[in-house]
């Protein structure tokens, strides 16, 4: 387990407080209105510089320390999902139908009593700080509009951490690898029209049932049998919808699924595949078929010299290399731009109970790795030669 020194400890019931007011007031993607509120109080509290309604409800906290010209950056995003919360906690959402089920409230927590922290410290500080609370990470993504409102430049942002709680690790475990660690992902939405007749007289037809799954068997292969396996890949069909009555041959079909690789000369080509897939499908059936692609977020590929000072202040034992994921982050933005280093702080600790997934109505943890976070960031600082003691 990760040490706590006293100094990051006697912040313990400052993040207890906060995780807990955050935790009740879950909103969705770019209505975070009561958070991002509740943020800019704190900060202007610490006496923190405070920068608002950046892509729409994010805030920058600005912590500029004399003659430093280059800044580093930590981020945490602000929004929850619509699920109903199923805990008991004492704290539990009061926004009936959201819920913070995937522990951004933790990430905020955290970040919110690191800048308490560093506020409090500042004197020891080299370079200036910047506390990025982003929205909209669940979807549309609220990472690459803040970088196009230009906050890496106005900061002279040149590096930038960030970490999410999961239990799929032991509590107070640190999961990270260098280079790709989170899957590039993007969404497709595809329109089958055909011909409707009576289900008694298919041949005057053109069953879009028939096309559909044609096209579902067919780009199956596309992963299997296109793509270099040692590059790997997720395509997944993962709704679908056709017909009208059982006894009527189907005119229209659609599908819905994802795409989640790690490179995206990968990705193009699954996109392309599917393209030619699908007009070769048109000719063979007779038939028209329109796809609609939604590029998402890039891969998150994480800055390997980051890598390595963060494996040296947390500890080898405390470090476990995990494979890469193919789930999504949009962290992944701000490393196109700058060196960044994104982990995972493990929350799962059968003995109390926190075993549920993100996204999970009953998901929670324990709020002692909120501290464990602190003292992290502060560590990296400390590595990075950015925070003297």
């Amino acid at each position: 387990m990760i040490e706590i020194r006293e100094e990051i400890f006697n912040l313990n019931q400052e993040v207890i407080d906060i995780r807990r007011n955050l935790h009740q007031i879950p909103e969705l993607a770019y209505e975070e209105y009561k958070t991002s509120g509740f943020i800019v109080k704190k900060l202007e509290q610490y006496g923190i510089d405070v920068y608002k309604n950046i892509a729409k409800t994010g805030v920058v906290g600005f912590l500029k320390v004399k003659d430093a010209k280059n800044t580093i950056a930590f981020r945490a995003d602000m929004d929850a999902l619509n699920v109903e919360e199923k805990t008991d906690l004492d704290f539990k959402s009061i926004h009936k139908g959201n819920m913070h089920a995937c522990g951004h409230d933790g990430h905020m927590t955290i970040l919110l009593g690191f800048a308490k922290f560093l506020s409090e410290n500042s004197e020891r500080l080299k370079e200036n700080i910047a506390f990025i609370f982003q929205p909209a990470e669940e979807g549309p993504g609220g990472a690459e509009p803040m970088i196009e409102e230009g906050i890496i430049e106005k900061f002279n942002i040149k590096q930038i951490m960030g970490l999410h709680v999961f239990p799929e690790l032991q509590q107070g475990k640190i999961g990270c690898k260098k280079g790709p660690m989170m899957a590039q992902a993007g969404e497709f939405d595809i329109s089958i029209n055909g011909k409707g007749a009576h289900g008694a007289r298919p041949h005057e037809g053109n069953d879009a049932i028939i096309i559909m799954s044609n096209i579902i068997s067919t780009y199956q292969t596309i992963i299997s049998r296109n793509i270099d396996p040692i590059e790997g890949g997720v395509l997944t069909i993962g709704k679908v919808w056709a017909g009208e009555r059982r006894n009527i041959i189907a005119q229209e079909a659609s599908l819905e699924g994802t795409i989640r690789v790690f490179n995206e000369d990968v990705y193009n080509k699954i996109k392309n595949r599917m393209v030619e897939i699908a007009k070769g499908m048109e000719k063979t059936y007779n038939c028209t078929i329109d796809i609609v692609f939604r590029d998402m977020y890039p891969a998150v590929v994480n800055d390997d010299d980051l890598v390595d000072q963060l494996v040296e202040v947390v500890g080898g034992e405390n470090v476990e290399w995990i494979k890469p994921q193919m789930i999504s982050e949009d962290f992944s933005y701000f490393q196109r731009k700058i060196p960044g280093l994104f982990f995972f702080l493990g929350t799962r600790n059968e003995e109390k109970g926190y075993v549920n997934s993100l996204h999970n109505s009953k998901f929670t943890f324990d709020e002692k790795i909120l501290l464990v976070g602190i003292q992290i960031y502060l560590d990296m600082l400390k590595k990075i030669g950015a925070y003297v003691w």
